[in-house]
């Protein structure tokens, strides 16, 4: 379930700038910018989970800007305030969320981070660890730290969560679907309402253990994820039903030529119950701050050395 922003936390962090941003298609895509409350150190992008509208990630992105992150968050298209005023009849194909309008925040993002002269990095949430290989200028990011992704398949999941899976996509999807034409996600407290053709889509993904990249309507996906040479965290938490880490590890195989650090988050990490949400709610602060320790290391790595005085014959 998505919850609400927290209003008590982080009082301090400024209220982001609201921004429109155009995708290659002319997609008009609502972003905010939370400028950061020190000498900035990076610029941050967050790439969303599905259904998750950039309000979920609020307090992560003040955390991180009063840390010295520039960071953006966006809404793609449907979602948030990017969605259109009725969802009914509206198309769109769900690679369109990475491919368009990820790909323009990342634009955005880049376009920051090289006038202040600092590095940029990515933050991506389960459908936002699919993306990062599908964008064309993954290059230009400095390090990549995914949570919750997965490969979406029911055989990855605990039974339990297999069985609600499953009963989702064989039969409330189909039945609400045919009701509204769309996936009312909100009427299940799952977040969002999703358009058509991503429930269509999302579905038929999931019936593969290897997610899209199974999809021999989609060549050539795998090769574009071999691309990726960006370092990479991928961190699943134990009771992430959804994605846990054996469904994590079958996707992060193909970004087979990114080095990749996985991070399995267990009872002793003392953060809590996490699920496929809590990376981003108040009691995950610890691993955000590991995550911009993470992040921080880069900055160090490319640090000038120190001139030394030429040696004397």
């Amino acid at each position: 379930m998505v919850d609400s922003p927290d209003t008590t936390t982080q009082r301090t962090a400024a209220e982001p700038e609201r921004l429109v941003l155009q995708a290659s298609d002319g997609t008009a895509l609502i972003a905010r910018l939370y400028k950061e409350a020190s000498p900035v150190r990076g610029v941050l992008l967050v790439a969303s989970a599905t259904g998750v509208p950039q309000r979920f990630y609020r307090r992560f992105a003040q955390h991180t800007s009063l840390r010295g992150y520039r960071t953006l968050t966006l809404d793609y298209r449907g979602i948030g305030e990017s969605k259109p005023a009725t969802l009914v009849g509206y198309r769109m194909d769900y690679l369109d969320w990475a491919e368009r309008d990820l790909a323009a925040a990342l634009d955005h993002a880049h376009g920051l981070a090289a006038g202040s002269d600092v590095p940029l990095f990515m933050v991506g949430h389960s459908y936002g660890v699919h993306a990062f290989g599908l964008l064309d200028r993954h290059a230009d990011v400095a390090r990549f730290c995914g949570f919750a992704g997965g490969a979406g398949w029911h055989g990855w999941m605990p039974r339990r969560e297999q069985w609600r899976v499953l009963l989702m996509w064989r039969v409330l999807g189909p039945l609400l679907t045919r009701w509204k034409g769309y996936l009312p996600w909100s009427l299940l407290g799952m977040g969002e309402d999703l358009p058509l053709d991503v429930y269509r889509q999302w579905k038929h993904w999931c019936s593969f253990p290897r997610y899209f990249f199974d999809d021999p309507a989609l060549p050539g996906l795998a090769e574009r994820f071999a691309r990726v040479h960006t370092p990479m965290r991928a961190v699943n938490a134990w009771d992430d039903g959804w994605a846990p880490p054996r469904s994590r590890d079958a996707f992060v195989a193909a970004y087979r030529n990114a080095p990749i650090e996985r991070i399995d988050l267990t009872p002793a990490d003392g953060l809590g119950p996490i699920g496929h949400m809590g990376y981003f709610r108040p009691q995950a602060k610890r691993l955000w701050d590991r995550t911009l320790d993470w992040f921080d290391a880069h900055r160090r790595t490319i640090q000038p050395a120190t001139p030394t005085a030429p040696s004397t014959p």
